[in-house]
């Protein structure tokens, strides 16, 4: 199943622009902190309400002033959920953000779902290898192909390991913004759905890598929905398609993410799913990060 109408979101205490993630996110913007943290907890809460009305479970757990997390707003680096009943904890590049693993977060899931298994990667950390969940992965858990754009914060030999563990194919590629820097994570240049997938061609230089990558989503039958460089710079490649508590699929992004997009481009998708957009401004620009970032996929069962 690609979709799950359960979700984790973590409500942030200390949000602020992190100088540690900084260094390989071309999308932080320095010099616009002032209220980073009212202004992202407006947007965050405003997001999970509209999610919430639109049928979808919100798991909210509150993030905790110490140890201090700036980036805990982002859990799915550091943690997936799956439908056999496993979590995995991830490697993580940049060392405060290391410290999103808490327990009480942890807790928190286990009281509400059933973990059978847990597969834990985070002492790749200690080689500096790293594998940021599902912001350097995009997974099509059908087809189970995890698709990776190779950086600083994705390794071939982490993604290798999750892909032994979890049985599933690589597909691995690399890809660079117009400035030639190398794309942090996969997550802000593709968006895998159940029919489509919407991906920034653009970024894999590489011809042989491009045509790789095309050909293995065309042979996963699902449509290919290409947007510019410039899209993805409005973050039109870090959408999340979920689906409600009675099975229909919602395509979640920022609001700065549906206004980059054509009229053309909203009527395919919208073909598809019903489209539900927030505004995460703030959180955009001090966190480099947009709305599929904010948003852990759960597909363990309930208790």
């Amino acid at each position: 199943m690609q979709n799950t109408s359960h979700v984790l979101m973590i409500r942030p205490v200390q949000f602020t622009f992190n100088a540690e993630t900084a260094v390989n996110n071309s999308f932080q913007v320095a010099g616009h902190a002032d209220d980073a943290q009212t202004n992202a907890l407006n947007e965050f809460d405003a997001f999970v309400e509209k999610l919430r009305q639109q049928g979808i479970d919100v798991t909210v757990i509150n993030d905790t002033p110490e140890p201090h997390t700036p980036d805990s707003i982002f859990p799915n680096n550091w943690i997936s959920f799956h439908s056999n009943g496993t979590i995995i904890l991830y490697p993580m590049y940049a060392t405060n953000r290391r410290a999103e693993r808490k327990q009480h977060i942890l807790d928190a899931i286990n009281n509400k779902f059933s973990i059978t298994s847990r597969i834990d990667l985070t002492g790749f950390e200690n080689k500096n290898l790293f594998l940021e969940g599902t912001g350097s992965m995009v997974l099509d858990r059908e087809n189970k192909i995890a698709y990776a754009c190779i950086s600083p914060r994705t390794n071939k030999e982490v993604l290798e390991t999750f892909c032994n563990e979890m049985h599933y194919t690589p597909c691995t590629f690399t890809a660079t913004d117009d400035g030639g820097g190398e794309i942090y994570h996969t997550n802000v240049m593709m968006c895998m759905a159940d029919q489509y997938v919407v991906i920034c061609t653009g970024c894999i230089k590489d011809e042989t890598e491009c045509k790789h990558v095309v050909n293995t989503i065309q042979s996963s039958h699902k449509k290919m929905i290409d947007i510019s460089t410039e899209q993805m710079n409005h973050f039109a490649g870090n959408m999340l398609q979920l689906q409600n508590d009675t099975g229909e699929k919602i395509l979640v992004m920022s609001s700065q993410a549906f206004l980059s997009l054509s009229k053309e481009q909203v009527a395919i998708l919208e073909s598809y799913n019903r489209i539900v957009h927030s505004d995460l401004t703030s959180i955009e620009t001090n966190g480099g990060g947009s709305a599929r970032c904010m948003i852990a996929e759960i597909f363990l069962q309930p208790v």
